[in-house]
């Protein structure tokens, strides 16, 4: 590819596109689960394609990363163990383990092949795969859950694909159930709840199946995320426990973090916490 050309990724249920110019490919894999692609853009460093959808761009992966991790993090009162299902790009695990009170943190992804191409293309987000506290595993993210031992997990982070082909499997009662019972009594559960803005009956889906699995909370922030569809993306928490305060955060630890970061912050948190009102009277939050 020597010419200069744009990508585009059409977004049915939207009736929109995004589009990228790009000057080459980088590279292309052929796992035995998908097809990952990379090239190089003019104004959005590198992009990564999985079956021909775009994951991330080197320019705005961090609104995805710090707000799938941080207020989950900060919204535990004392995060040691932590899971992630997916994010083999490894920037999850990245921001995770930017929590100094984090003693594990385990990224349980199928595809070997995600992160080979993050080493190789998107170094930055790899920073942390080398921490003592980090186990990366690439195997079946839906039996690992059901494998963990009960009441051991602080945080399961499910950093997944759109929920169709390898992920499909993780946004049902069954999965849900599995991390219902891996998660201590305090523990929290947040999954990416695609786009806010067309997606809501997904979102409420998700809300319906973690429910019969036995959570009793859920709250859905939003956030600006340019390369998805719409631009506009949701992550959804789930609690046991159902109250008033199920989803205050540390407010003061939030402030004073000791970690710089791009987009989250305690004021970003909690304006993430207010919820749209179409979106509260769809999800009756």
């Amino acid at each position: 590819m020597t010419d200069t050309r744009w990508h585009y990724e059409n977004f049915e249920p939207a009736g929109s596109a995004i589009g990228y110019r790009i000057t080459r490919k980088l590279d292309e894999v052929q796992s035995p689960f998908q097809k990952i692609e990379i090239f190089e853009t003019t104004d959005w460093g590198n992009l990564m394609l999985i079956d021909g959808a775009v994951m991330l761009t080197t320019r705005d992966n961090f609104l995805y990363h710090e707000m799938m991790s941080h207020p989950a993090l900060f919204t535990h009162p004392d995060p040691r163990q932590v899971v992630i299902i997916g994010g083999g790009d490894c920037g999850t695990l990245r921001e995770v383990l930017k929590h100094p009170g984090v003693e594990r943190a385990v990224q349980c992804d199928i595809d070997e092949q995600v992160t080979r191409m993050a080493e190789k293309w998107f170094p930055e987000l790899c920073d942390a795969n080398g921490d003592a506290r980090a186990q990366l595993l690439f195997d079946d993210g839906i039996a690992y859950m059901a494998n963990c031992a009960p009441a051991s997990l602080d945080i399961v982070i499910v950093d997944s694909t759109d929920p169709v082909g390898p992920a499909e499997g993780l946004f049902n009662q069954a999965f849900y159930a599995s991390c219902f019972a891996a998660l201590k009594d305090d523990g929290i559960l947040v999954q990416q709840s695609e786009s806010p803005l067309v997606l809501l009956d997904l979102i409420r889906a998700m809300r319906t199946e973690m429910g019969k699995a036995g959570f009793a909370a859920f709250r859905t922030l939003t956030f600006p995320q340019p390369c998805y569809p719409t631009g506009w993306w949701s992550c959804t928490l789930a609690r046991k426990h159902a109250g008033a305060g199920a989803f205050d955060y540390r407010v003061g630890d939030a402030r004073a973090k000791v970690f710089a970061s791009r987009y989250y912050s305690a004021d970003i948190h909690a304006a993430a916490l207010a919820m749209p009102p179409f979106m509260a009277q769809s999800l009756g939050d």
